[in-house]
């Protein structure tokens, strides 16, 4: 998780149509909650870009929403922070205009007051076009000019809130980043009689709270850098963060936003969306078929753009507008297909989820929404539960099990749905397999026949299809051969691409000529390292001293498979040839095999690898960390040693030719453990 610099707040911004009243900057004095902490002294030794005298970052909520205030004062110590004289303000138009309270330059006991002279330039963000978004936020712009270092810039102003779509409920949190400059910050959160939100802090911000009946602060003096436990799992970085919410459960939140589905997946009598579902039922016949239509149509015909207008990052447009613009957010694409599978007699549900990998951790937060980034659909369909997914491209359909490996994920319902966390699986087929044919039948000497295939699935597949497909086989054969050709390759004859619908995985293959490094060993001996054979042997699961040494360790799920085929040279024997050892471990939660056999003159290697748990305990570890010396993480090597002819072979596994095995299928001998091996 990161975190901005020096301070940051995070919420969630709603923009609505503008309101003319509210798209100027507007000036007035600092709220009677909002008064700045002391200065801090700037010490005579400060170095790095700034020193922060004092910065405030303010949360008050009332009866209107949320006035987010934030006052700094910053002693301009390089001349790299002199950008921070470049001041912007952006907010929502509907909730009110921006209120500034100071802009001053301190410079050797003088004052020089800008505020009553400074003209802002209000900017509409629609330039965020190119990351497809339409935001519809107001930027406020002012470049003051001849600031200098040594100064002091000073800035105050305050921000109103207000969500329509989460109505009296207020959520958010406060946290210092993880790498502030040094100086003082304050946070603090306040509300009036009767607006108390439920409040969950870290320790490291429990420590330093000061709380009244009112309000609760926290105030650091040169906050340390937050340092999570080395390879701790994702919410171990949850530090220095105070959340507040006025939901007061996980069912709250889904009976909230259930109805902004319901509503905008309601179709209008007239709507051309009942005719494109009354098509699909006449073409499908059975419910999966439908549902695999619908998904497709909102995948293919409605192009993705972030739409923050007409009712924000929380409410849907409509169906039948979304249809109409031919564009939506994940909102809007999850509320038409809703409507379509609706009209296909379909039961699903709108599902919060976060795209991030931040819900490691959500079942342990205050309820609330922000902790979600994204929402898809959720559909029963002949008894099982379909994922759909609008924003992704055509070739992923309705899948049993997510695209993206979810921990946590929320129902919106009428009748409220509980948080739901999934359990990790040790997944069943590999995330990316190679292929590599090496034909060295011709000799030693001579360029070798090579043919390789990248099967790849998952999110990494999805991109490589979105990357690939829009080129053409000469743009891609010749991209390749620009970034290939070289030390090994030294042509590349043919490249075929495609996306494996029924496998759910882009196949890559490029076949052509190349060297192969073989060794000279003396006395007409050989030996060649096989590409992808090797283990890099696992790093120490260790922590600093200051670190939690009881957290868990953790490593990214992978599952990958490597099959290589060499063909011996012809003048050669079979009897002349060996391998180092097969391979078959387990270390860290993760699964090591290596496999050899030698046959029909052709020398073949498999060797896998997966996660099998990603996290493993600290006394597990420590265990672990002991056996790293006996890990053999030795190449995958074969010999040739023409002086013996006895040799043959060696520690032989059942090992199938590259290309004589469908590698597509869901059970594929990459492991010991797998059919076949």
């Amino acid at each position: 998780m990161r975190f901005g610099w020096p301070i940051s707040i995070a919420y969630f911004l709603v923009v609505q149509p503008v309101f003319a009243q509210n798209q100027e900057v507007k000036r007035s004095s600092v709220p009677d909650w909002a008064q700045p902490s002391e200065l801090l002294p700037v010490p005579e030794t400060a170095t790095g870009a700034i020193f922060v005298r004092r910065q405030d970052v303010l949360i008050h909520l009332d009866k209107t929403g949320e006035q987010h205030h934030t006052s700094f004062r910053i002693k301009i110590l390089d001349p790299s922070a002199l950008a921070l004289g470049n001041l912007s303000i952006s907010w929502n138009p509907v909730s009110g205009a921006p209120l500034v309270h100071a802009i001053k330059i301190h410079r050797d006991g003088d004052v020089v007051d800008l505020l009553k002279d400074s003209k802002f330039e209000v900017l509409r963000r629609e330039n965020e076009l190119e990351a497809a978004k339409l935001s519809g936020l107001l930027t406020a712009v002012l470049r003051i000019s001849d600031l200098r270092v040594s100064d002091e810039l000073e800035f105050s102003f305050t921000i109103p809130q207000n969500d329509p779509t989460l109505g009296s409920n207020s959520s958010g949190l406060l946290f210092v980043a993880g790498e502030p400059a040094n100086g003082r910050y304050r946070l603090g959160l306040s509300w009036d009689g009767g607006q108390k939100p439920k409040i969950a802090m870290t320790e490291d911000m429990a420590a330093v709270a000061r709380e009244t009946s009112q309000s609760i602060e926290f105030l650091f003096d040169n906050p340390p850098l937050i340092m999570p436990p080395k390879d701790a799992p994702p919410r171990y970085n949850w530090q220095r963060i105070t959340q507040y919410s006025d939901f007061p459960d996980w069912q709250s939140v889904s009976r909230h936003f259930a109805p902004l589905y319901k509503e905008a997946s309601r179709l209008g009598n007239a709507s051309p969306l009942k005719a494109e579902a009354s098509r699909i039922a006449a073409k499908y016949q059975t419910p999966l078929e439908r549902a695999k239509a619908a998904l497709k149509l909102v995948q293919n015909d409605i192009r993705y753009i972030y739409v923050g207008l007409d009712g924000g990052n929380y409410k849907p447009v409509s169906a039948d507008e979304t249809w109409q613009l031919r564009y939506g957010d994940c909102k809007g694409k999850t509320a038409l297909l809703i409507a379509l599978l609706a009209e296909l007699g379909i039961e699903s549900e709108a599902v919060l989820v976060n795209n991030n990998g931040y819900d490691d951790g959500t079942k342990d937060r205050l309820p609330s929404p922000f902790l979600f980034d994204h929402v898809l659909v959720r559909a029963k369909i002949d008894g099982a539960t379909y994922w759909l997914d609008g924003t992704l491209p055509a070739i992923v359909p309705p899948q049993t099990e997510p695209l993206l490996p979810y921990r946590s994920a929320l129902p919106l319902l009428d009748s409220g749905a509980a948080l739901e966390t999934f359990e990790w699986k040790t997944p069943t087929r590999p995330d990316e397999i190679n292929l590599h044919e090496i034909d060295a039948r011709e000799g030693f000497d001579q360029l070798a026949t090579i043919r390789n295939t990248r099967i790849v699935r998952g999110i990494d597949g999805v991109q490589m299809h979105l990357q690939l497909s829009p080129l053409t086989k000469a743009q891609l054969t010749n991209s390749l051969r620009q970034q290939m050709i070289g030390d090994t390759w030294q042509s590349i004859d043919d490249v075929q691409w495609r996306y494996d619908q029924k496998a759910q995985a882009s196949i890559l293959t490029i076949i052509g000529k190349g060297i192969v490094e073989w060794e000279n060993d003396g006395g007409g001996a050989k030996s060649f390292s096989l590409p992808g054979g090797g283990f890099n042997p696992p790093e120490r699961r260790v922590r600093a001293a200051e670190q939690d040494q009881t957290a868990p360790f953790f490593s990214k799920p992978e599952y990958s498979c490597y099959v290589t085929t060499v063909r011996i040279p012809s003048s050669t024997k079979a009897a002349n040839w060996w391998y180092n050892t097969s391979f078959d471990t387990k270390i860290f939660g993760r699964t090591y095999y290596r496999g050899f056999e030698l046959r029909d003159n052709a020398i073949r290697m498999i060797r896998g690898s997966r996660v099998d748990q990603p996290e493993i305990d600290a006394v597990s570890a420590q265990r672990d960390n002991a056996r790293i010396k006996s890990f053999d993480n030795s190449m995958a090597n074969i010999y040739y040693d023409p002086s013996n002819n006895e040799i043959g072979g060696g520690n032989e596994k059942p090992v199938p030719a590259t290309y004589e095995l469908d590698w597509t299928a869901d059970d594929v001998p990459c492991l010991p453990t797998s059919k076949g091996g």
